[in-house]
């Protein structure tokens, strides 16, 4: 039966409860009263106090911007606390982030309280902006924009017998700045200061070029030939210094470190030569089962890495006899070899046409750090000294030169221009301009990286000729 009580305000409360013990039970574990349910008159039959119900409510969606907050560093707790505290009641700035409540009660001092973020949209509840506003305090900053990369080369050369053979490196760029490239027989090379193009040498109708590399300081070139020979001419003077053999057939891969020279053959060897001795060769190194293709030293002329039509990436130090590293996760030829200037051990390698795949590697302990299938034949990789960023060129199917950002790998540019195979590729000395040679017989000149500098490159455009008189 109905209380007095109960009957003068017209509530159906339970037997025993008087309206004045009616209470709310805070997150703290103390109790504090609402109101009194008591009518001002006796003739009235309802409260005149509305008191919400906050579940339905949205203040899920706002915080405190602590980390935004005016006051100095270390007093974003008491900031935070004293403005709940005013907002809420005193009871409220006291209660702890683990607070006895869970997640889902309407009062839990929630961290994101008075902070606007994005809601999720669902079919039932579409996003008041009419999608989601990624409005936090996070993306205050917008991105910075992607660094634009002209598309097209600012400079081709003619080269006529520019051999399409994915096994050859007939292309290298001078610390001194002239081009050096393997026609047929002959090998030219091209002043990037005055556009002059002087003949080194001409092999002869029994012999080739399979291979050109420059000194690092850009004063004599090695020419691998047809033949297995390793020459050595004087670049200025287009003099040859020296012929060395040892090679059983073609010499198809070169690469100098301070004071010794490593060849690559068909034979599948690989002879290391010190000019400062009279020996043909000072070391063999027997480790791939199929032609070399791909050799490059590191930076620190510590270790050298070679690669071979095998799909094996060999890692060879100064003084071994067998390979450090045996790397065999390539699964075609592996020609594209690069040493990062900005971190020691890292190396970066390019597989063939069934591989497709840029891999790179720590030397430290073999361990591969990431793969990246690049959808065509990986010919090239070269590094940027001025950025943290890598080129690579490519054959089949789609013939592009790609830039990425690493280590996170996004595509910064595709350049497309050439009809085949982008099978050379060499860097200028300043770093900014690179080099690409293909069967189509030309060479094409990208402004692709930053100077140290400045963050735009400076175009030039012209059209020029390699190994004919006329300028097309």
């Amino acid at each position: 039966m109905d209380s007095p009580q109960a009957k003068k305000s017209g509530l159906n409360l339970p037997a025993g409860m008087a309206e004045r013990s009616l209470r709310l039970e805070s997150s703290s574990g103390s109790f504090r009263a609402i109101s009194s349910l008591s009518s001002p008159s006796k003739t009235s039959t309802c409260s005149d106090r509305f008191i919400p119900c906050r579940s339905s409510s949205r203040l899920h969606t706002f915080g405190l911007i602590e980390k935004g907050s005016p006051v100095k560093e270390g007093a974003n707790e008491a900031y935070s606390r004293l403005l709940k505290s005013e907002l809420f009641g005193s009871d409220f700035g006291s209660f702890s982030p683990a607070g006895s409540q869970g997640q889902g009660s309407p009062m839990s001092p929630s961290k994101n309280m008075l902070r606007f973020k994005t809601e999720h949209s669902t079919p039932n509840s579409p996003s008041i902006f009419g999608q989601d506003a990624g409005y936090s305090s996070e993306t205050s900053t917008p991105p910075k924009p992607p660094r634009k990369v002209p598309k097209t080369p600012h400079k081709v050369l003619d080269a006529p017998s520019l051999q399409d053979d994915f096994y050859l490196n007939l292309v290298d760029w001078s610390s001194q700045n002239t081009l050096a490239v393997g026609l047929g027989t002959c090998v030219y090379l091209w002043s990037a200061s005055n556009c002059k193009v002087t003949k080194l040498c001409d092999l002869g109708p029994n012999d080739g070029v399979c291979s050109v590399q420059w000194t690092r300081e850009g004063s004599y070139i090695s020419i691998g030939t047809n033949l297995g020979q390793v020459q050595i001419w004087d670049g200025s003077q287009c003099k040859k210094v020296r012929t060395m053999g040892g090679h059983q057939t073609r010499t198809g891969v070169l690469s100098w470190n301070s004071r010794i020279l490593a060849s690559g053959s068909r034979d599948h060897n690989i002879l290391q030569h010190d000019l400062r001795v009279s020996s043909e060769f000072v070391n063999k190194l027997v480790g791939h089962k199929s032609e070399v293709c791909g050799l490059k030293w590191s930076n620190d002329d510590r270790e050298l890495a070679s690669g071979g039509n095998d799909n094996q990436l060999l890692v060879w130090n100064q003084h071994s006899q067998q390979p450090v590293l045996r790397l065999t996760e390539h699964t075609a030829a592996v020609k594209a070899i690069a040493w990062s200037p900005h971190q020691s051990g890292l190396l970066a390698s390019g597989g063939g046409t069934a591989d497709r795949c840029i891999r790179f590697w720590n030397t430290a302990n073999g361990h591969q750090l990431e793969c990246v299938d690049t959808g065509s034949q990986v010919c090239n990789l070269a590094w940027s000294k001025n950025v943290n960023e890598l080129v690579s060129t490519h054959g089949y199917s789609q013939n592009q030169i790609m830039v990425w950002k690493y280590p996170s790998m996004g595509k910064v540019a595709t350049l497309t221009g050439h009809t085949m195979r982008v099978l050379y590729l060499a860097m200028s000395p300043d770093g900014q301009t690179i080099v690409t040679g293909a069967g189509d017989e030309t060479l094409r000149f990208w402004n692709i990286f930053p100077s140290m500098k400045t963050q735009t490159p400076v175009r030039d455009t012209g059209l020029w000729s390699l190994g004919r008189t006329q300028i097309r």
